[in-house]
């Protein structure tokens, strides 16, 4: 369901077509586990034409990203110190 602002902006979700090339937003929160939050976002905005009204459903997008960021910094670490591991081991 899409709905147009007045203003010519549309907050919805727009359906891709197959044509079409996916946006690397929407790819980045797909993988990131926060795209039901983020389109939740999107149709309360569309719903109350901006995002002053929305701010409980722009907080739980945000801090899902924030902890999905932080998942990810771990895991980056996690690899960056299992190398250094892997380099320090001698192979005889």
């Amino acid at each position: 369901m899409s709905t147009s602002v007045p203003h010519g902006h549309t907050w919805a979700r727009q359906v891709k077509k197959e044509d079409e090339e996916e946006d690397p937003v929407d790819q980045l929160i797909s993988r990131s586990g926060c795209a039901v939050s983020h389109y939740t976002v999107q149709e309360y905005m569309a719903q109350n034409q901006g995002w002053r009204q929305c701010q409980p459903q722009v907080q739980a997008f945000r801090d899902c990203m924030s902890e999905q960021q932080t998942r990810r910094r771990e895991e980056l670490q996690r690899k960056k110190e299992q190398a250094g591991a892997t380099a320090e081991i001698p192979n005889y």
